[in-house]
């Protein structure tokens, strides 16, 4: 690492700069209106092979470009374009750890909430364990908020985009308020959807469920991850909708993302959760998903894109 993270070289409107130079007009929509969408990419670093992976790029370029497509912005970078960006600015940088890449298209300028562009981007890698403390955690103590996750007929969970994180806000401050490390929303239904900024997993009788994508869910890239490599690890998997009560008498749960990996839920609403420890097959996914996102499980090696040469 070259630079001190506090003066560390980010991308910002086709320029590898300080972060301390890059400037934003106050005005502009993504300022006033959180008009910006985004993708947090993981990197780990496989210090045998002294190589920096990103896991699974193309597909946060497809979810970020199909977020662009439903929130009508205009977005004339094809997924080449982002990619040598993502990777040149990590390499002015010299990383070699494990990071947290945040990557935005942003709407510029000095138009309103109902602006198509211009569309800039930024790109802004950190080293994973300077983003947020809950990220950071071994296990959570978790409450049911009151408030509702947002749904497809008000502002779509499908959109990763920065407004909807106001929801996700709300919902976690609640939970900090009353002595918690974060919440578990429910859907307008009453359904167990997610949590902020994360996917929701439960394991009962040795199956591990989670919400279906239509009971208010972001469409997790790690969420599909812990999905295939469930099943190809001979763990069934059912996706369907998840009682409220069901988090309590559930033999494990776990939260999971870009940023939070895998992080066992330890209780909810106070109710312990496999004895308030990590469960068995939470464990198990943690390790095999540790084991892809670094290089060490080579079947799962076309997920990565590597950073840095190969000599």
């Amino acid at each position: 690492m070259k630079y001190d993270v506090s003066d560390r070289r980010i991308w910002f409107k086709g320029q590898i700069l300080s972060v301390n130079d890059a400037q934003i007009n106050v005005l502009a929509p993504t300022s006033q209106f959180g008009l910006n969408v985004f993708e947090g990419i993981p990197c780990y670093w496989n210090e045998n092979e002294r190589q920096l992976y990103a896991f699974r790029l193309k597909d946060h370029y497809d979810r970020l470009l199909h977020s662009a497509k439903l929130l009508q912005i205009e977005c004339a970078l094809d997924r080449d374009y982002l990619t040598k960006a993502f990777v040149d600015v990590i390499r002015a940088n010299g990383y070699d750890e494990n990071l947290s890449v945040r990557q935005t298209l942003f709407v510029d300028g000095f138009g309103s909430w109902g602006s198509e562009g211009p569309v800039e981007m930024f790109i802004a890698p950190i080293p994973r364990g300077r983003t947020s403390a809950e990220y950071n955690k071994t296990g959570l103590h978790c409450c049911v908020a009151s408030w509702r996750r947002i749904s497809d007929e008000t502002l779509s969970p499908r959109i990763k985009c920065g407004a909807n994180y106001m929801n996700s806000r709300v919902g976690h401050r609640e939970a900090l308020r009353n002595g918690y490390d974060t919440c578990i929303f429910l859907n307008e239904a009453g359904k167990v959807s997610e949590g902020p900024g994360s996917c929701l997993f439960i394991v009962k009788n040795n199956e591990v469920i989670t919400p279906s994508l239509t009971d208010s869910v972001l469409e997790s890239i790690t969420r599909d991850s812990i999905v295939k490599i469930a099943k190809a690890n001979n763990i069934r998997v059912v996706e369907r909708t998840i009682d409220r009560t069901e988090l309590y008498t559930c033999d494990e749960a776990f939260l999971c993302g870009s940023a939070m990996e895998i992080t066992p839920i330890l209780t909810i609403d106070r109710y312990k959760i496999s004895d308030g420890k990590a469960g068995k097959i939470t464990n198990c996914l943690h390790q095999l998903y540790l084991d892809i996102v670094t290089g060490r499980e080579k079947s799962k090696k076309h997920w990565l894109t590597p950073i840095y040469d190969q000599k």
